[in-house]
């Protein structure tokens, strides 16, 4: 009878038991689950996962993905605030039952019993730490939390919503705010202060409770060498480490292709792209640097690519992200300016290409009109006759002029459409002064034209975005024709202290003083400078040669200790002087330009055009009238005399044949004659 009762004593309490189990099973199943999954910042990323810039979440936190956090830290959060966290399932009995019998003793709360599942729960739903409901709460949160999620999981929504002082939630956005740095890898002391941080971040904030952060550290240290997760040695050399006075800003590299990036794709959380952070850095550096002592007006915008792959590795759209005098919120990169004389390299390369001319072609710099229109040199200066290298290195205008004429400024916008480009024109009409930058074009559109000429010839789209750089290169220019440019290029002055033939590059200077430019590449990269003011008024004094080139220059020293070797020429490319071109390029004439008389300009009087006269044993005589001394007089092209005072000469050397006699006076002005001698 006895043992009846005795069993029946025990299937009852097993059933007792049984049933508040499956009762509590029930219970903790149907426990309302906040989100999991905890709003986080945008991130833009450079070309190595370096971070470029974050931004906050909606509520003005910077709450970021943890990414990877340092496993030092990992055990010394665990050993400080939960040593059993792998081992139990989201309560502690033993730690609660002591803070039970603490807080009987002394008739409050003395020392909490969370566990980190526990403290996850709570940040998950805001709640208080103190009122026994709100333990209930969270301990039946926690026991759910358990059954659905890993301890791995459970312990990612700590390290992205645990509070570390101000507005800043979760482990990685505390390391960049406190330290500047990632959480990967951490010092002890560092570690130490974010453990202590989140048991109370407003009375630890670092910033303001400098003394306060320090104890809670130490105490955390002293804890961590009892436990044997330090050694004393470690943890004394720990305490010796300064706390951080203040909070560093968070990363802010490339501010307009960042927002670029998000406007491209609003709902991505993660922008990966080409820009290298550390020379972003430098060159945004350089260029708030390259202002100083210019209007308060004036901004910069500086591009750099790598013109082999298109990736663009910085990108800097003014002199400083703000809205201040210079209008740093607006992205100068991407701003439609006029080009000035930066389009003439291409307009050369479409001459060679089209058999008009030559790099050692003769082409005539003197006052010429096209209809109602007459182009005038920058300096209003004529240079008479010159080879087209000359012109180019000397950005003469109606040279290019003539030949943009020939060429015909519909085949331009073609060229550089072909080449990826967005130019616009005034009036939707291509005219003749398009050579001389009568027309509308982004720096971004720029450097991808001269990444072109750095290519051969072969435009491929620049791209800021990782995984977009798998376009096709499209033919704009023959090998030849841009080696030929880009060789003419090299042979410019470079600006004081920096090395020559190292960068083929041309400056610019848009009408008015209203944008100066520079722009160049070596045998790898490319880049532009453009500096001017946003709104477009003029900048007087500023040129291109003067302001934009030695940033240029100074750009690619950043981006490597050594330019890359421009190309060897094509094996097809012509070679020769002028003497030894085919008759047809020696020297450039134009269809339908008329030559302005200029009544001061020298006249050859002897010999007559078109003469056939006998070899003169001494040197053919020559006469001229007008025109200002010294006079330089030339045969086919080459120098024969050159400072001649008087109107009179004789060229010796001359041998039987066609030739072109030629005198240019002092102020550039020429006459020249054809003849033949028997």
């Amino acid at each position: 009878m006895r043992a009846h009762r005795w069993l029946f004593a025990l299937a009852l309490t097993l059933g007792l038991a049984a049933g508040g189990r499956d009762a509590l099973d029930r219970w903790i199943d149907a426990t309302p689950m906040p989100p999991l999954l905890s709003a986080t910042g945008t991130e833009v990323l450079d070309r190595d996962g370096r971070t470029l810039r974050v931004y906050t979440v909606a509520d003005g936190r910077w709450r970021l993905e943890p990414g990877q956090v340092d496993a030092a830290f990992i055990d010394m959060l665990i050993a400080y605030e939960d040593r059993r966290y792998r081992s139990h399932f989201g309560v502690d009995l033993r730690a609660m039952l002591r803070a039970a019998m603490q807080a009987v003793w002394n008739g409050g709360i003395v020392s909490g019993g969370s566990t980190l599942t526990m403290q996850t729960a709570r940040l998950m739903e805001d709640g208080s730490t103190g009122q026994w409901a709100g333990k209930a709460r969270q301990i039946r949160l926690a026991l759910a939390l358990e059954r659905r999620l890993t301890k791995d999981q459970i312990l990612q929504i700590y390290l992205t919503r645990a509070p570390y002082g101000g507005n800043i939630e979760g482990i990685r956005g505390a390391t960049l705010a406190w330290f500047g740095k990632e959480p990967a890898r951490l010092t002890p002391a560092e570690a130490a202060l974010l453990v202590a941080l989140p048991q109370s971040p407003e009375t630890r904030r670092p910033d303001r409770h400098r003394d306060a952060a320090r104890v809670a550290r130490d105490r955390v240290l002293d804890r961590m060498a009892r436990q044997g997760i330090l050694s004393d040695e470690a943890a004394s050399a720990a305490k010796l480490d300064p706390v951080p006075s203040a909070r560093r800003p968070f990363p802010a590299l490339a501010p307009h292709l960042a927002d670029r990036a998000i406007a491209d794709a609003p709902g991505a959380l993660r922008h990966d792209l080409t820009i290298d952070a550390r020379l972003q850095a430098q060159l945004e550096t350089l260029a708030a640097r390259a202002v100083r002592g210019l209007p308060s007006a004036v901004s910069v915008a500086i591009v750099l690519a790598d013109h082999r792959s298109g990736d663009i590795l910085a990108s800097v759209g003014s002199a400083g992200y703000d809205s201040g005098a210079r209008q740093g919120f607006v992205d100068m990169t991407q701003a439609l300016r006029s080009p000035g004389s930066t389009l003439k390299p291409v307009i050369y390369g479409m001459a060679f290409d089209r058999g008009l001319a030559h790099p050692q072609t003769l082409i005539n710099d003197a006052p010429v009109r096209f209809g109602g229109y007459a182009p005038q040199n920058f300096d209003g200066h004529f240079r008479g006759e010159l080879t087209v290298t000359d012109a180019l290195r000397q950005s003469l205008n109606i040279p290019i002029v003539r030949l943009m004429d020939e060429i015909g400024p519909a085949h331009l916008m073609d060229t550089m459409r072909r080449a990826g480009m967005h130019p616009e024109l005034p009036g939707d009409h291509a005219g003749l002064a398009v050579a001389l930058g009568g027309i509308g074009i982004t720096l971004s559109d720029m450097v991808q034209l001269y990444a072109a000429l750095a290519r051969g010839g072969e435009a491929i789209p620049l791209h800021w975005r990782q995984g977009e750089g798998d376009a096709s290169p499209t033919p704009i220019l023959s090998r030849s024709a841009a080696w030929q440019v880009g060789d003419i290029l090299a042979g410019l002055t470079p600006p004081p202290n920096a090395p020559s033939r190292t960068l083929a590059y041309k400056t610019g200077t848009s009408y008015g003083h209203r944008d100066a430019w520079a722009l160049g590449y070596d045998g790898a990269h490319v880049a532009g400078v453009w500096i001017g003011r946003p709104d477009g008024t003029p900048v007087p004094g500023a040129f291109g040669g003067d302001l934009a080139a030695p940033i240029l220059f100074e750009a690619f020293q950043r981006l490597k200790p050594a330019p890359d070797p421009l190309p060897a020429p094509p094996p097809e490319t012509l070679i020769v002087s002028t003497a030894e071109l085919p008759q047809p390029l020696r020297r450039f004439t134009g269809r339908s330009a008329v030559f302005a008389p200029d009544p001061g300009a020298p006249e050859l009087i002897f010999p007559p055009e078109g003469a056939t006269l006998a070899e003169f044993g001494a040197g053919l005589p020559v006469k001229v009238r007008g025109g200002k001394p010294p006079y330089t007089w030339m045969a086919n092209g080459q120098p024969m005399l050159t400072g001649v005072q008087v109107p009179q000469a004789s060229l010796p050397g001359l041998g039987a044949g066609f030739s072109q006699i030629s005198v240019i006076d002092a102020l550039g002005r020429s006459a020249r004659v054809n003849i033949r001698l028997d």
